[in-house]
């Protein structure tokens, strides 16, 4: 069977398409202060991390860090209001529908990703810009205590603070990242498709139909 037999044809109901649907809908909105569309903020991180040579589901959780805020009942907006809306978290559960841990476990890190750099890399807080400083504080502030362990014990904290830098850096309104459907055949080479179970005949029974 050819490659293309074991994989199903995307259609409108696929995550790819679904993901794209965001992209050109409330990825137009503005991305909670910053002077960049919230589509355009995960375009660019994606770049970042394609041309660090990132590998494709690192590349795939860039892209696809903050849709949380798009699925989620409580809103980026929320954020900005004083809620934390945990969009890293509600993110990943959603991709996990589809895509694996890593692609999922970087973009659920990502926030605490933030938070654990402001923790223990001196200037860093110093390079974020004033919303997400203020996000910090909702966020719970640079991490304390055990969590830094917690969160160093992840095999994804290394994914996840790479992510972190390029979600920092990516809010450049003269930036020109790849549309959407430059990252189209890479998501669709992740997303995992059940797998079509075979309907088998139960074995005959020797004793019966004689």
């Amino acid at each position: 069977m050819s490659s293309a037999e074991e994989q199903p044809r995307l259609t409108s109901a696929d995550p790819v398409e679904r993901i794209a649907g965001l992209f050109a809908t409330q990825g137009a909105d503005e991305y909670l202060g910053e002077p960049v569309t919230q589509a355009a903020h995960m375009l660019q991180a994606a770049h970042r991390a394609e041309l660090d040579g990132a590998d494709g589901a690192l590349v795939a959780a860039a892209l696809l860090h903050d849709v949380g805020h798009f699925t989620g009942t409580v809103s980026g907006q929320d954020l900005m209001r004083g809620t934390d809306n945990r969009h890293s978290h509600t993110g990943a559960d959603w991709l996990a529908q589809w895509f694996g841990p890593e692609v999922t476990e970087p973009v659920r890190l990502h926030v605490a990703a933030k938070r654990y750099l402001c923790a223990v890399e001196p200037g860093y807080a110093d390079t974020l810009s004033p919303a997400s400083v203020y996000t910090l504080g909702v966020q719970g502030g640079p991490m304390r205590g055990s969590e830094l362990a917690e969160f160093t014990a992840s095999p994804y904290a290394q994914a996840a603070c790479r992510l972190r830098r390029w979600d920092d850096a990516a809010k450049d309104p003269a930036a020109r990242p790849p549309p959407f459907d430059h990252f189209r055949e890479l998501l669709a080479g992740l997303v995992r498709y059940p797998r079509r179970r075979l309907t088998r005949l139960p074995p005959a029974d020797p004793a019966r139909g004689r």
